[in-house]
């Protein structure tokens, strides 16, 4: 009996780990292939950073300046956005190109940044515009055309940035 569990049981469990796989895989190429970082004005976090589809860019608040500590189970919910092979992240309007850069992820892949910070979407944000990740555990946050993480609705604190010490679990 125990035998048959086994021998039904661990092929199951391997479909099932690899469907998971392809579909962490499918939703960051998803969500990544862009390349391009714009503003939008009219959000109660005021002038935010969004992708080329309009989807909100956030930033983790365990990050540090060029160093990516979303890696794993976290990147199922938060997809880096990344540029494609080599190429270069291109500054929409309202956007300082002087703040848009790369930092290497692994298997080569170039995550977008902005301020020395890497940006990421998030798998809730159904449509552009929706901000669903904002304020996501106190370490999720919408960022700023100047590069801060947004912790208050504009009308509350203009935009404040907020450090964090609790790592990804």
């Amino acid at each position: 009996m125990r035998g048959r569990t086994i021998r039904w049981g661990l092929p199951l469990l391997l479909a099932a780990a690899l469907g998971v796989g392809a579909a962490m895989a499918a939703t960051a190429a998803m969500r990544s292939s862009g390349g391009t970082v714009k503003v939008t004005t009219g959000s109660k976090y005021g002038t935010v950073l969004v992708t080329s589809t309009g989807l909100t860019l956030y930033r983790y608040a365990l990050d540090k300046k060029g160093v990516i500590v979303c890696r794993a189970a976290c990147v199922a919910l938060w997809p880096p956005y990344v540029v494609k092979g080599t190429a270069k992240p291109t500054a929409g309007s309202g956007v300082n190109a002087r703040l848009l850069g790369t930092i290497k992820r692994s298997k080569g892949v170039l995550q977008i940044s902005y301020a020395g910070f890497p940006l990421y979407t998030y798998v809730g944000d159904k449509k552009p515009g929706a901000m669903t990740g904002e304020g996501f555990q106190h370490y999720w946050y919408v960022v700023s055309a100047t590069g801060a993480m947004v912790k208050h609705a504009v009308a509350t604190s203009g935009g404040q940035t907020t450090t964090a010490k609790k790592a990804w679990g």
